[in-house]
């Protein structure tokens, strides 16, 4: 498989590198050739020690050394002399954490509510509860946050639910594999149009506007791509679509460099609040429940430091679920609000919390889910992401969309850690999604992709 972008200015064509899993006929012959040097017990037992990694971590083989780093020489014998109990292996590494071999992260956000459970964890208090003296850090945008998660100067980071996957497969950087056990928020966007565009609702109209999006593998990029098509316009031909800092946003609005823009709040709410623009349509109706932002690292930073990534997801979905609670978002709100957060009015992150605001087009809505919090990373939302991917040419040839999504999303992890604290958490990890009326089955995603009408390359 490659990873392209077809139309979009934003990357260069990127060949995939072997994984550490590779099975070439290179690879398969030096791997027996090992064999022959270990006895058929050490075969077998490194065999079920391969198969519990992959049961955590999807395709990843991490191998012996780092697995038994990882759980401990104890877990790990427990594990194999029950012969391979595959939920009870899942569980042993969150099970049996130690204390966290580093307690000093630095955690990169970009300045947008879909961040609030990382940025909050910190005021509140939620990572000292777990041992950890974690710093969040403001960073500009989606490149460089994803450069500094790269570089390891970020322990973690708060991401959008389609850059670990983009990461994982090479797509616009280097492939690293990369995990993302916790999602933020669902819901939590908008369509904003400059208020000069009124009279223009109907997307039919839309043909030569300039849209902003915060970043190329982005739901936002992906949901403005499948709305404006669902119209009949081609994202790639009938409007542009440029990358725009969320931070930026407003500004270019005001400027008139952008005709609309597909956002993170509070800069949808901020456009209002400055006069500028109107929200014209709320992405829950999109997608209902749809995900956006993410709690994501490394796949290294789980393996190498596992007592730290335990205790850093608890954090995460414990604040994740406090936000969840709209008792809690006044509070939230003003925790979030300062210079070294979100540096925005109290009143702004107020609209957008608590669901109360003002449209710009004169009414006051009140749509309480207008952004939510669930931590639960469905995998078939993963499939969803990469069917868009493909769609609209960013990654081209065969797709593993099931294999990737599990590699990545690890929803063994979150369900674990939600249930020992408390929460409910679901039992599958796929389920259907409706989208503008239409059900996506993730048991089908190539037929998804070919069922669009307007799709790259057509």
């Amino acid at each position: 498989m490659t990873v392209k972008s077809l139309g979009n200015p934003f990357s260069k064509d990127t060949d995939l590198r072997h994984g550490q899993s590779c099975t070439c006929e290179g690879c398969k012959a030096s791997n027996a050739s090992q064999g022959t040097q270990m006895s058929s017990e050490e075969m077998l037992e490194k065999a079920v020690e391969s198969a519990i990694v992959r049961s955590v971590f999807g395709h990843s083989d991490i191998g012996r050394r780092s697995f038994m780093g990882m759980v401990g020489g104890t877990t790990a014998a427990a594990a194999l002399a029950s012969v391979f109990p595959i939920n009870e292996a899942k569980a042993a590494i969150l099970d049996n954490l130690g204390p966290p071999e580093k307690t000093d992260l630095n955690i990169g956000f970009v300045p947008i509510t879909c961040a609030t459970p990382i940025i909050m964890a910190q005021p509140l208090g939620f990572y000292e509860r777990y041992g950890l003296n974690a710093q969040v850090i403001k960073t500009a945008g989606w490149a460089v946050a994803r450069d500094k998660s790269l570089s390891g100067e970020y322990d973690a980071s708060h991401m959008l639910t389609p850059m670990p996957l983009a990461m994982t497969l090479g797509a616009g950087s280097v492939a690293e594999p990369y995990i993302m056990p916790a999602v933020e928020n669902i819901n939590g966007q908008a369509i904003v149009l400059a208020n000069q565009h009124m009279d223009k609702r109907d997307p039919k109209q839309w043909k030569g506007f300039t849209f902003g999006v915060p970043f190329e593998y982005s739901m936002h990029n992906f949901l403005l791509r499948y709305y404006v098509a669902e119209f009949g316009l081609d994202p790639d031909v009938d409007i542009q679509i440029r990358v725009v800092p969320p931070p930026e946003m407003v500004a270019n609005l005001r400027a008139g460099n952008l005709d609309g823009y597909l956002s993170p709040d509070p800069f949808n709410q901020r456009a209002v609040y400055e006069g500028i623009g109107f929200i014209h349509i709320l992405t829950k109706e999109i997608w209902e429940g749809h995900p956006c932002c993410a709690f994501a690292a490394p796949l290294s930073f789980a393996t190498e430091l596992p007592n730290t990534y335990g205790a850093l997801l608890k954090s995460i979905i414990d604040a994740t679920q406090y936000a969840s609670n709209p008792d809690n978002r006044i509070e939230i709100s003003e925790a979030i609000a300062p210079t070294n957060y979100l540096n925005q009015p109290v009143t702004v992150i107020q609209q957008v919390l608590t669901g109360t605001y003002a449209d710009g087009l004169g009414e006051v809505q009140r749509v309480p889910d207008r952004i939510d919090f669930d931590p639960f990373p469905w995998q078939s939302m993963g499939v969803w992401i990469l069917t868009q991917m493909k769609r609209w040419g960013y990654i081209e040839g065969d797709v593993d969309y099931k294999g990737v999504a599990e590699q990545v999303y690890l929803a063994s992890d979150a369900r674990k850690v939600m249930t020992d604290l408390g929460y409910d958490a679901p039992t599958d990890n796929y389920k259907s999604h409706m989208i503008m009326g239409k059900t996506f089955d993730p048991a089908k995603p190539e037929a998804y992709v070919e069922s669009f009408a307007i799709k790259a390359g057509d």
